[in-house]
C-alpha cells in the first residue's frame, strides 16, 4: 500500500522533532543552497544542524566572506504566517508526503499547503497548456477535467490563465490540486483569487516557496517540475512552439512520466507545441478515454506495486561547487540551448538538471523559451 511503500530515490529520513523541523527549513532557506545542495549537505553531516554549523566554513572556502545562515527568528516568523493562513508544513519522509515525489532527483524537500492533503495520496494527472487559450482549448480541457476526477483522478495544474484555469474549475468537485509558484498564501494571477480561494476549500493549493513571496520568472520552471513529479502522466492542451507548458513536458519525460497532447490546426499557433509533442512521439488525445487507456497497464497498479530500492548516489558539495562554477562559466548574455550545454560539460542530464534548477532559483541563470539557457546579467 502506499503508506508501507519505503523506496525512494532518497534515504528514508527518521522523524523528525519540531527543532530538527526548523532546522531543516533553516538550512533550506538559507542562501545559496537549493534542493540539491541541501540533500548533499544532511548526507554529509548527518542533521540539518550540523549542516548549518558547517556551511559558513564551506562557503568561506569558496570564496564568500561573512556568510550567514538563515536566521531561526525568519523561520519562526514562516511558521507562524502558515499558521495564520491555515497552511500544513508537509516534509519528506513524513506522514502525507506523496510518493509520486519520490521518484524524483530535485523533489522539494518539503512544502506547504492549503486544503485537503488527502488527495496527494490519489492518483493524479496534471492537465497545462497555453495562458492565451482558445475558446475550444478551454471547453476541451475543462471537459477532460471533470471526465477524469469521475474516474477517479486528481487534476494537477499550475493555478495560471487558460487551460490551467479551466482544468481546475473542471476539477474543483472532483479533486484538484494547484501547484503554486510564489507562496502557497499569494494568489497569482488576482484574477484567480476566488478559484484559488475555492481549490483550498475542495482541492488543495500546495508551494515549496517560502510564505508570502511573491512569484517571480525564474520561480515557474521550479514550479513546474513538482505539477509532473506528482503525476502519472502529463496532457498538453494546448501549447506554442516555446512554452512554459513545454517545459512541463520535457521535465516530465525526464521524470519518466508519460506525455500526451491533444492535437490542434496546423495553422494555430496556439496548437504548433503539441502538435510538435505527437510528432515526436505524444500520446494524442482525444478525449479523456485515451488518456485512462494508456494508463491502464500501470494505473491500477501504482499503489500496490514496491518498486525495487534505488538509493542515489550523492555527489559531494566540492563536485556540486565545481559543476556549478562550469555550467556558469559556459553561459553567458547570449542564450544557449540546454542541450547544447549538455553535451559541452558531457555530464549525465540527470547530474546537470538539478544543478540548473538551483542555479535558477538562485538567480544565477534564466531559461528562455524554446529551451534556451543565458547566465543573468
Amino acid at each position: 500500500m502506499v503508506g508501507q511503500n519505503q523506496s525512494s530515490t532518497h534515504p528514508p529520513l527518521l522523524p523528525t522533532t519540531e527543532e530538527d523541523t526548523v532546522n531543516r527549513l533553516r538550512l533550506l532557506r538559507s542562501r545559496r543552497v537549493g534542493v540539491m545542495t541541501y540533500r548533499r549537505l544532511l548526507a554529509e553531516h548527518g542533521s540539518a544542524a550540523s549542516a548549518l554549523d558547517a556551511l559558513p566554513d564551506i562557503a568561506r572556502a569558496a570564496g564568500v566572506a561573512n556568510y550567514q545562515t538563515c536566521p531561526a527568528a525568519v523561520v519562526m516568523a514562516e511558521i507562524k504566517a502558515g499558521r495564520a493562513a491555515g497552511a500544513r508544513l508537509i516534509c519528506e519522509g513524513k506522514p502525507g508526503y506523496p510518493t509520486s515525489l519520490l521518484d524524483i532527483a530535485d523533489a522539494p524537500p518539503m512544502f506547504w499547503t492549503i486544503g485537503q492533503t488527502d488527495l496527494l495520496a490519489r492518483p493524479m494527472i496534471a492537465l497545462v497548456g497555453a495562458r492565451n487559450a482558445s475558446s475550444l482549448g478551454t471547453r476541451m480541457a475543462k471537459r477532460l477535467a471533470e471526465e477524469l476526477t469521475e474516474a477517479g483522478f486528481v487534476v494537477v495544474s499550475g493555478l495560471a490563465r487558460g487551460i490551467d484555469t479551466a482544468a481546475h474549475h473542471g476539477a474543483l468537485t472532483g479533486g484538484t490540486i494547484a501547484v503554486q509558484a510564489g507562496g502557497v498564501d499569494v494568489i497569482y494571477p488576482a484574477e484567480n483569487t476566488q478559484l484559488a480561494h475555492d481549490i483550498g476549500k475542495n482541492g488543495l493549493r500546495l508551494s515549496e516557496m517560502p510564505m508570502g513571496l511573491q512569484p517571480q520568472a525564474r520561480h515557474f520552471p521550479a514550479r513546474n517540475r513538482i505539477i509532473s513529479g506528482l503525476s502519472q502522466a502529463v496532457v498538453v492542451v494546448e501549447a506554442a512552439a516555446k512554452s512554459g507548458s513545454l517545459i512541463t513536458a520535457r521535465n516530465a519525460l525526464d521524470q519518466a512520466r508519460d506525455v500526451l497532447a491533444v492535437p490542434g490546426h496546423p495553422l494555430d499557433a496556439r496548437a504548433a507545441g503539441c502538435n510538435m509533442l505527437i510528432r515526436d512521439g505524444a500520446i494524442l488525445v482525444r478525449n479523456a478515454a485515451d488518456i485512462i487507456e494508456s494508463l491502464q497497464s500501470v494505473a491500477p497498479q501504482v499503489a500496490e506495486i514496491p518498486r525495487p530500492p534505488a538509493p542515489a548516489p550523492v555527489r559531494p558539495l566540492r563536485d556540486t561547487a565545481a559543476l556549478h562554477a562550469e555550467i556558469l562559466a559556459r553561459l553567458g548574455p547570449a542564450p544557449v540551448a540546454e542541450d547544447q550545454l549538455l553535451r559541452d560539460i558531457a555530464a549525465p542530464a540527470t547530474a546537470v538538471a538539478p544543478v540548473i534548477v538551483d542555479l535558477e532559483l538562485d538567480g544565477k541563470i534564466v531559461r528562455q523559451a524554446g529551451g534556451l539557457l543565458s547566465r543573468s546579467v
